[in-house]
């Protein structure tokens, strides 16, 4: 199992920036994708950005490319999401969380941190 705690999040006025980090401890050679995930209040989760531990590839959602970047550390086990040019839209509860190599889903996740961005 793979213990993750985020911070950084905050409140921000539109078309500020944050940056949330993600700590990871635990069985971290196990993982092979972190990822940060949003739910608003509802709405459905929402996939945000992923970052294959290895190779330092990326992925991002729709939403949001072109204004977060998902980025890792490997020395310290941490993964960080600078978010640039919010939106109150972008108002969410982040959460990170792990895949291991062979798992369908990510299988575990952080307690979130809240998100919130005035107009």
């Amino acid at each position: 199992q793979v213990q993750l705690v985020e911070s950084g999040g905050g409140l921000v006025q539109a078309g500020g920036s944050l940056r949330l980090s993600c700590a990871a401890s635990g069985r971290t050679f196990s993982t092979y994708i972190m990822g940060w995930f949003r739910q608003a209040p509802g709405k459905e989760r929402e996939f945000v950005a992923a970052i294959i531990w290895s190779s330092g590839r990326t992925y991002y959602g729709d939403s949001v490319k072109g204004r977060f970047t998902i980025s890792r550390d490997n020395t310290k086990n941490t993964v960080y999401l600078q978010m640039n040019s919010l939106k109150p839209e972008d108002t969410a509860v982040y959460y990170c969380a792990t895949k291991g190599p062979t798992s369908s889903s990510y299988n575990d996740w952080g307690q979130g941190t809240q998100v919130t961005v005035s107009s």
